[in-house]
């Protein structure tokens, strides 16, 4: 039996699609699902999202786009709930999404998709009801984030570990991103190497592009020039009210020690004491895990005397976020530990070069010379260095700029979905039914 058309239990128990990416727990898994999703329905997939509620006025269905529906499941106290503590609720999440399906013709879902450990033990449970395939993807792994924490950061407790060597048994399938992923998971999780399958995210190429002027609409098929991604770079900074003489570094996304904004700030330290120009930092994000992590930043910043230039903006919609791509000259991501690295994909689609950390899925992500810079770690002398040598070589950043377009037009989401459609359908030949087993 082909799954062209499959019908799709996905599952996000700790984070909502629809949620502001870039605030609390809400990032880069937010828009891979939404986006895979979209690109799945487009192809003819019916995807329904059950993540859990987290507000008495939130609707019980929310349709996201045609063949899309977002599914709030109560799951404990709407507020209040740490990420941590949502493992005492999975039952009753699981309850939940099995009473939807219960209403359902039996035989209703083709596969269930689950995204994160926490989703993917519920995903266990749901699939052997139902007698589908599980997928699963994992998209951080506890192992690999508490090999690289950063200074004062607390590791991933034994439960989330021990749950995730769980989910990876159970899978009939696991996507990972990259193929370090699927190393990692083979390696470290003792994953069966045949149920593991590297499926590239992919750029909302709509959104995420360099904007070439009122009649320019998605990423251009042709070979850009550095004048045009200037031109580029001077509207959107206008539209944002920047200066046009300032070199601008960008951060975009949650402010937490795993994501180190921490090492920009000190990078504009040491750049300080070395004297000279200093760029402007602008982190654009919301603190995660900690409320006060963007007053820990600032303190910093004035600690460092360079308060005068971090400046700090609240994520913004992710088409108010293509423009602050395109207005930056750099987009940093000094990540700790990323699986993939969508920031870096999104900012090399609107033809901003990236300056990264050499971790986990950005040293795919990022060409090292061609659409931008990796770093070879996180000490400050090193980034400062980098910034440095970029943001004073206008030829050499303008190049990257180029390469970064025109790499980034190989990153559309439909041959990822295209790939995860492939991978359903083999778990299902290959699991036609668990009750034969």
């Amino acid at each position: 039996m082909s799954l062209d058309q499959p019908r799709v239990a996905m599952l996000s128990v700790h984070t909502s699609p629809l949620d502001q990416p870039g605030v609390g727990d809400a990032g880069g898994m937010n828009v891979y699902i939404t986006d895979l999703a979209q690109a799945l329905a487009r192809r003819g997939a019916q995807v329904e999202i059950f993540t859990r509620a987290t507000s008495s006025r939130q609707p019980e269905a929310v349709p996201m786009a045609d063949g899309v529906l977002v599914r709030h499941v109560p799951a404990g106290p709407y507020e209040g709930l740490d990420k941590n503590e949502l493992p005492g609720q999975l039952c009753a999440f699981a309850a939940g999404v099995l009473r939807v399906e219960a209403a359902r013709r039996p035989g209703w879902y083709d596969v269930v998709h689950s995204h994160y450990w926490l989703s993917g033990q519920v995903g266990w449970l749901a699939a052997e009801r139902w007698d589908v395939p599980l997928v699963h993807t994992m998209h951080t792994l506890a192992k690999v984030k508490n090999a690289a924490l950063a200074p004062g950061d607390r590791p991933e407790p034994r439960g989330r570990i021990i749950g995730e060597e769980q989910v990876v048994a159970a899978a009939d399938g696991l996507v990972a991103s990259t193929a370090e992923e699927a190393s990692d998971l083979v390696r470290l999780y003792d994953a069966d190497p045949a149920d593991v399958h590297v499926v590239a995210p992919g750029v909302d190429l709509e959104l995420f592009h360099p904007d070439l002027g009122e009649r320019s609409s998605g990423a251009p098929s042709r070979l850009l020039t550095t004048r045009e991604l200037d031109a580029a770079r001077a509207r959107a900074r206008v539209a944002l009210g920047l200066p046009l003489d300032d070199d601008v570094v960008l951060f975009a996304g949650r402010v937490q020690p795993l994501k180190g904004p921490d090492v920009l700030v000190r990078a504009l330290g040491e750049l300080r004491s070395r004297g000279g120009r200093l760029p402007r930092l602008v982190v654009l994000g919301g603190p995660s895990g900690n409320p006060a992590a963007l007053d820990d930043l600032r303190a910093l910043a004035a600690d460092l005397g360079v308060a005068d230039r971090v400046d700090f903006r609240p994520p913004v919609v992710r088409a108010r976020l293509a423009r602050w791509y395109r207005a930056a000259d750099l987009v940093a991501v000094p990540s700790r530990s990323e699986s993939f690295g969508l920031v870096a994909a999104e900012a090399q689609a609107c033809g901003t070069p990236v300056v990264a950390a050499a971790v986990g899925g950005l040293r795919t992500v990022v060409v090292d010379g061609v659409t931008g810079a990796l770093v070879p770690g996180h000490d400050p002398r090193q980034w400062a260095s980098a910034l440095a040598g970029l943001l004073g070589d206008q030829g050499r950043r303008a190049a990257l700029g180029v390469g970064a377009a025109h790499h980034a037009r190989r990153l559309g989401w439909e041959s990822a979905a295209e790939a995860v459609v492939g991978v359903y359908d083999l778990c299902r030949r290959r699991t036609p039914s668990r009750a034969t087993a």
